[in-house]
């Protein structure tokens, strides 16, 4: 039961070490914040990426309204020069 005890009593006494090592290389570090960096973080972000998104979506249904659109066209005129 002592020896139990003790196993705890060490195990719960760690201490982290890795901290205490690196703690003085990343008190000065600082990250500038750019113009573009500032702007995405002051909105959500959520927003931007259902911009990107619905830019895109809009892209891929105009190119196909206008292939379907050239398609009909094609398959008009052809069907007027075969008897």
């Amino acid at each position: 039961m002592i020896l139990l005890a003790k196993i705890l009593l060490i195990a719960t006494m760690q201490t982290d070490t890795l901290t205490q090592v690196y703690s003085e290389r990343w008190d000065g570090y600082e990250v500038e914040e750019s113009w573009f960096s500032s702007i995405m973080t002051s909105n959500d972000m959520i927003f931007v990426v259902l911009g990107v998104s619905l830019l895109i979506w809009f892209t891929v249904l105009t190119y196909l309204f206008i292939t379907d659109r050239k398609l009909s066209r094609l398959e008009k005129d052809f069907n007027d020069l075969t008897p």
